[in-house]
């Protein structure tokens, strides 16, 4: 199990990030959060197979939204999040 949290900056907001986040989660096989961010920012928790979890990050980074644009992408592994057992969009 990989457990990662990430913080995504550019075309983040207002372009469907966050529900296509959650249409590749569910695609891939991955449990986890994400949710908008005050700065503009979009942050992500996320758990699964560690090689479901590094697919995850590449289309992250590629921006699951057509008119969305990832500038950055920070990711940090956190064996201290708590294991989700859906992916689910808040705030």
């Amino acid at each position: 199990m990989k457990k990662v949290k990430m913080t995504a900056t550019g075309r983040v907001q207002g372009v469907g990030f966050r529900f296509m986040t959650k249409m590749v989660a569910d695609e891939i096989g991955i449990f986890g959060s994400v949710k908008n961010q005050t700065d503009g920012s979009v942050y992500i928790e996320a758990n699964g197979d560690p090689v479901k979890i590094d697919k995850f990050i590449e289309k992250i980074k590629k921006s699951p939204s057509p008119s969305g644009k990832v500038d950055h992408l920070q990711i940090i592994e956190d064996s201290s999040l708590p294991e989700r057992i859906k992916f689910s969009i808040t705030n």
